[in-house]
């Protein structure tokens, strides 16, 4: 089977137990604020891709109620639970393969852990759609999980749900990001220990459209 249908099957199903989960991760905090910062913009419009219950909107908007935050993911349950913990923004059931429908105009695009379950193909799809969307000197920013490619296969959550998982190195976004026109590129890191008590490095970018 499709492993992005699987993926989506997945993500509907731990909607509400990754709802409660995502509530106590912290350790991305300091990435959120460093957007509110550089999108000084007021009232900007933001795009979230894979918004998954809607935390990071959350975060956003406790920092910044004067964002305009658009947000998508392809996981219906995980849109109910994003429209009921975020009234003020809107919220859409949509494929992140699909975001060149989408009508430009955003001062920055958001994807959170959505490249962990999009093949390099649609990886550099996104990176370079979501530079469409920007509004020149727009921010983006995308988290991952750094690890070899050739590593990347079908995994089983702490729900016994399957998805697939795909690793990616640093050479391999940056040559994206630059071929896809970017700027001003910004690697941060992020040590997240699992459940089974395993340990991953994860890449967090932030990039600048010119």
């Amino acid at each position: 089977m499709d492993p992005n249908r699987i993926n989506s099957k997945s993500w509907n199903a731990v909607a509400g137990a990754y709802d409660r989960f995502v509530k106590d991760i912290r350790i991305y905090d300091r990435t959120y604020d460093f957007i509110c910062h550089e999108v000084s913009k007021p009232s900007a419009r933001l795009l979230e891709i894979g918004c998954g219950p809607g935390n990071v909107t959350q975060y956003l908007l406790s920092k910044r109620p004067d964002f305009k935050i658009e947000a998508i993911d392809i996981a219906p349950d995980m849109i109910s639970l994003a429209k009921e913990n975020n009234p003020s923004a809107t919220f859409s059931v949509m494929d992140c393969r699909d975001i060149d429908r989408l009508p430009p105009g955003f001062d920055a695009v958001i994807c959170g852990f959505t490249l962990p379950y999009l093949s390099k193909e649609d990886a550099s799809k996104l990176i370079g759609h979501c530079a469409d969307l920007l509004n020149p000197g727009g921010l983006f920013y995308f988290s991952t999980i750094d690890g070899d490619y050739e590593q990347s296969g079908y995994e089983l959550g702490s729900t016994g749900d399957q998805m697939f998982v795909y690793y990616y190195r640093e050479a391999f976004l940056r040559q994206e990001l630059e071929k896809a026109g970017y700027k001003q590129i910004r690697l941060e890191t992020a040590v997240f220990q699992r459940k089974n008590g395993l340990k991953e490095t994860h890449l967090i970018f932030f990039a600048r459209k010119p």
